[in-house]
């Protein structure tokens, strides 16, 4: 299905550029039917520029392009998602997103969660479990790693399914620990696992 160049006089329709990896929107540009073919043609996403009266490719000037992984258009044909991979900052005044956010992968809870556990590894608030870990350092952090493996190992093969969940929560939790005691966060992991899939 090719878009619905047509609904608009000027032959326009809006384009989301979304990072592939991060799923952070980047910015919106503009499209008309020569912008779509050429960024099928040449997988660097190009728009056509409503100031400059032309096309125009993302990074053209800067280096910084956007490098086309996959389109999709919406219901009605006249707006168009491009999933990206941007090859540095994508906004003119040199940040991440036209929003100026940090364009970083989040896991979502889990990604609070991290937060939450640096920030008590940082103030070592008094009758804290987690500052209590990092208090009695790095073997005990990894030590409690074993043991919620293995009881989430025994817990899988039961059939009780709250107990797993729970105990898998656990070990999830004292993972995360580990990997902030060792300077790392579960985006470290995601790059190490993207770069092996590769």
């Amino acid at each position: 299905m090719k878009p619905d160049f047509n609904k608009n006089k000027d032959g326009l329709i809006p384009a989301i550029i979304q990072d592939v990896q991060t799923l952070k929107v980047l910015m919106l540009g503009y499209m008309n039917e020569e912008a779509y073919e050429k960024t099928i043609k040449d997988k660097k996403v190009c728009f056509f520029s409503r100031s400059k009266q032309r096309l125009w490719v993302k990074g053209e000037e800067s280096g910084n392009f956007l490098m086309l992984q996959s389109m999709e258009l919406d219901c009605d044909k006249d707006t168009i998602l491009i999933m990206a991979r941007p090859l540095g900052p994508v906004c003119h005044t040199g940040t991440d997103t036209c929003w100026g956010e940090t364009n970083k992968e989040t896991f979502g809870f889990l990604t609070a969660l991290e937060a939450v556990i640096s920030d008590r590894k940082k103030e070592m608030p008094e009758g804290s479990y987690v500052s209590s870990l990092f208090e009695k350092g790095i073997n005990k952090i990894a030590q409690k790693v074993g043991e919620e493996a293995v009881e989430t190992v025994i817990e899988a093969k039961d059939n009780n399914d709250d107990l797993f969940l729970n105990e898998a929560a656990d070990l999830l939790f004292h993972y995360l620990i580990l990997l902030q005691a060792k300077g790392f966060e579960l985006q470290d992991i995601s790059k190490t696992l993207q770069e092996r899939h590769l």
